[in-house]
């Protein structure tokens, strides 16, 4: 043991989680509403990596029905309900077209998918599939006249970063303590206990004693597997490299679009931000650092042909306006292409000694599933089985007609809208908007009794002002422009190309403390890091 371990803990609790992507906070919220003293660290911002980088769907998987994987379709069709409940300010439903294309998947296999796709699981908030005439439905007008015949079904969009913070502020306020930006270093197992160093970006170190350990990295989790037990070998995942482009819009309806491709692959094309489309994803091993992970030159003209393709319009690189990349880590399986790989998850539970749960795997429509399962064996692990809470439970926010989730929320989301627009007269309407679906009930927080937009502060940006960045420092653990503009929202989208310069200088003049204490129970001997 090394002296910085010999000198004691800064901190003792039940549970440390290591991973602050979609798993790491759900299992984080789930383990603290259990009444766990946990502990979440994440080496970056919170949904920094693969879980910022989806193509924002709550869905059950059309394509892989074809890979016979209907246990997992139907276990994330009941969750697409259960989150379309839980958040429907960050969350709705969203309507897919699917044309035919003449030479792929003939029409009545089409049908017998969508058929069963709609069967797999009790549906209370979505309408089924349905054929459709692309020569009079709004949705054939952008495309090929080619395409005359076509499919509708249902899944549901999601605002993916958003919904990893949520999770994170519901454990934060259930006693949950947060580092961000800070990484463990060292995992060492004592007899009935984890000895772990956290290591801040400003390189201050705390060092804590945890009763259980949750592996929960995403492309990292071999590394922190590696560094809890050296003499692991095998290599459950295979990391599959998802890439998206962002072009101005190409169609003005609400519909998205499922596209089939020769090669097996299919791509979606989704009303993004009210002013663009979004195009996603490929599917590409991927052997190099996640952290550096980047779309490439043939993956952007692979999105652009398939897209143009089906759209009247052609689309070049040229027309591409942002892009982002993300890692999946997937569970190996060498006799399938990186396109059929399953999104199913599974556990590894290590228990000579002190517990170590590793995760392995997942797709975020099941996040809150593999959460529940996780935690049901982290409480038997250590002795002390409690009952699971969340599946009826809102995330904050999203309690817009009450603490329980309703099944019409997110249908009577714009009744809800209108009437905080009513309540919130000042407020300019696209501004308003935009604070209900980021913000859902919490906008009352970040309005905090101001009564007119001289009361905001400084317009930072265009719909950007001094009330919402402090906020988001406040209670979102956000730190930097990227965190603001690209991850607690996408106004990068929307300001001018020197913003995010600009309000990082700021940030860096103008620190503050956040407001979360977190961590009820537990045992502290250094305060929380901002």
């Amino acid at each position: 043991m090394d002296g910085s371990m010999a000198a004691g803990y800064d901190i003792e609790c039940d549970l440390l989680v290591v991973g602050g992507g979609i798993n790491g906070a759900g299992i984080a919220r789930d383990a603290a509403g259990r009444g766990l003293c946990v502990v979440l660290c994440e080496k970056d911002d919170l949904a920094s990596h693969t879980s910022s980088a989806s193509s924002k769907l709550i869905h059950g998987g059309l394509r892989y029905l074809e890979y016979y994987e209907f246990k997992l379709v139907r276990k994330a069709l009941i969750e697409r309900e259960v989150l379309l409940r839980s958040a429907p300010h960050i969350m709705r439903p969203l309507r897919f077209v699917m044309p035919h294309r003449a030479g792929l998947r003939p029409t009545w296999m089409i049908r017998a998918g969508l058929y069963l796709y709609d069967m797999l699981a009790r549906r209370e908030i979505l309408p089924g599939s349905q054929g459709v005439n692309l020569r009079c439905h709004p949705a054939g007008r952008p495309l090929k006249r080619a395409y005359t015949k076509g499919f509708v079904y249902s899944d549901g969009w999601v605002d993916d970063a958003r919904l990893v913070v949520l999770n994170v502020m519901d454990a934060c306020r259930k006693g949950a303590a947060v580092r961000t930006r800070t990484a463990c270093t060292r995992l060492l197992r004592e007899g009935e206990a984890w000895i772990a160093t956290l290591r801040s970006e400003d390189g201050a170190e705390q060092v804590v004693r945890a009763r259980c350990v949750v592996n929960a990295a995403g492309p990292w989790t071999m590394n922190v597997l590696g560094m809890a037990l050296p003499e692991r070998r095998t290599r459950p995942l295979r990391l599959v490299k998802g890439s998206h482009i962002v072009v101005p819009r190409l169609f003005e309806h609400d519909h998205a679009y499922i596209f089939q491709h020769p090669d097996g692959r299919i791509v979606f094309a989704i009303p993004y931000e009210h002013d663009y489309t979004l195009i996603g994803t490929t599917d590409l091993d991927y052997n190099g650092d996640p952290d550096t992970v980047a779309i490439d030159g043939s993956e952007t003209d692979y999105l652009c042909r398939l897209a143009g393709e089906y759209f009247e319009t052609a689309i070049t690189p040229s027309d591409v306006v942002w892009t982002y990349s993300g890692v999946r880590p997937l569970l190996e399986d060498t006799e399938r292409s990186a396109k059929a790989l399953t999104r199913d998850y599974k556990f590894s539970l290590d228990q000579q000694g002190a517990p170590l749960l590793n995760v392995f795997g997942g797709k975020i429509t099941t996040f809150r599933k593999l959460a529940e399962e996780a935690v049901d064996l982290v409480c038997k692990a250590l002795g002390s089985p409690r009952p699971g809470w969340t599946e009826k439970a809102c995330l904050p926010g999203g309690d817009l007609f009450g603490d329980t989730p309703q099944n019409c929320a997110v249908l009577r989301y714009g009744e809800w809208e209108q009437k905080i627009k009513d309540q919130y007269p000042w407020l300019p309407p696209a501004l308003a908007a935009r604070y209900c679906r980021a913000y859902g009930t919490r906008l009352h927080t970040l309005l905090d009794g101001r009564t007119s937009l001289a009361e905001m502060g400084e317009a930072f940006a265009p719909g950007l002002y001094m009330a919402e960045i402090a906020y988001l420092r406040r209670y979102e653990w956000a730190r930097t422009a990227e965190d603001i503009l690209w991850r607690r929202s996408k106004l990068g989208l929307h300001t001018p190309p020197d913003t995010a310069a600009r309000l990082d200088a700021w940030l860096a003049a103008n620190t503050m403390q956040s407001a979360d204490a977190g961590a009820a129970g537990c045992a502290y001997k250094a305060p929380v890091s901002p």
